[in-house]
């Protein structure tokens, strides 16, 4: 999605659609959630803070410029120091950031027994291929610049975190990819405690690192 003037409109109505959709399906509710992605002209649109998915006007999206200056639209999301922190340490793979509050996810962040390293299982090939490992980040006051600060001492080696007691955070080279991710990071939490208990088949070291060589994904051993 490109950033000049239509761009930049179409970008504004696929984060308002996105977010719409991610509320009918009970990926979050309420206020909760957040969304921004990279604008041509390197600047950001955000989704502000207080506001529903459920019925984002596309105008009223915050709207930074390059140098990370509001210039436009309502008050932004608080979790600005999060997403920056993606965009600042993976400038060329973070095209957008997801942030959501879904179900699944924030109970597999709940489980004593989640892998913090690994916080998902080795389930299925699109887990591997969309997300590479998930980092396991403590609890944080919502808004709390240290979330930001948690993300930065990762060293731009993970494209997605779970939040403790809180929510995934995932950063996509594009919007699309960051929901695809996102989405991706749900449905293999849910699978994760369908399957608990279950000793389920896990993917093996082998076909993990056919995935990672095959698809070059992001994998530290």
């Amino acid at each position: 999605m490109s950033g000049g003037s239509g761009g930049e409109a179409a970008l504004r109505e696929a984060i308002c659609e996105a977010a719409r959709s991610f509320f009918e399906r009970g990926l979050t509710s309420g206020a909760s959630g957040n969304i921004s992605a990279r604008l041509e002209d390197g600047g950001l649109l955000v989704t502000p803070t207080g506001a529903s998915f459920r019925d984002l006007d596309p105008a009223r999206l915050s709207r930074f410029d390059a140098a990370g200056q509001l210039v436009d639209g309502d008050k932004p999301t608080k979790e600005m120091a999060l997403h920056g922190a993606f965009y600042e340490t993976r400038p060329q793979a973070t095209g957008a950031v997801v942030h959501l509050h879904s179900t699944y996810s924030v109970a597999v962040s709940m489980l004593p027994e989640t892998d913090a390293d690994n916080a998902l299982p080795p389930l299925t090939a699109y887990s591997i291929m969309r997300l590479g490992k998930v980092r396991l980040l403590p609890y944080f006051r919502p808004g709390d610049p240290a979330m930001g600060d948690a993300v930065r001492e990762l060293g731009g080696r993970r494209s997605a975190v779970l939040l403790a007691n809180h929510g995934p955070v995932v950063a996509g080279k594009d919007l699309k990819s960051a929901i695809y991710a996102v989405e991706e990071l749900e449905e293999t939490a849910k699978l994760a405690l369908l399957l608990r208990g279950a000793q389920p088949l896990l993917l093996t070291p082998a076909q993990i690192g056919d995935l990672v060589s095959t698809f070059d994904v992001e994998w530290e051993s």
